[in-house]
């Protein structure tokens, strides 16, 4: 499992549908930044044989990250219902979820609803 921080504009972040961040001002914002990557999935060994593989149209990958690993997957932004939502982020990605919260007019919330 894991932590997720959400970018969002809802009250609730698990609301994101009822003010939602679209999927175009995510792709739009992508585009816009110069840190910012679409990939739209992402894929992960597991138990060094198998292939785990995740598809989404909104998945980006933040490319300034400093802990960026050398396959160049280690910052995940993934667009879903809503929000922009990154899983145990550290204090460089939570500073980067923060300017890309300030340009939605939205703000970055914990799972258990505590605001950043």
């Amino acid at each position: 499992m894991g932590y997720d921080l959400h970018i969002t504009r809802a009250e609730e972040w698990f609301d994101g549908d009822d003010t939602p961040i679209t999927l175009e001002e995510w792709l739009a914002f992508i585009e816009s930044d110069a840190e910012m990557r679409l990939d739209g999935h992402a894929e992960a060994k597991v138990d060094g044989e198998a292939v785990l593989r995740y598809e989404n149209d909104g998945l980006a990958v933040w490319t300034a990250y400093s802990q960026l690993p050398d396959d160049d997957c280690g910052a995940w932004f993934d667009f879903r219902g809503g929000n922009v939502v990154v899983k145990n982020p550290d204090d460089e990605i939570i500073a980067k979820m923060k300017q890309i919260a300030e340009h939605f007019g939205a703000r970055v919330v914990g799972d258990e609803g505590e605001e950043y």
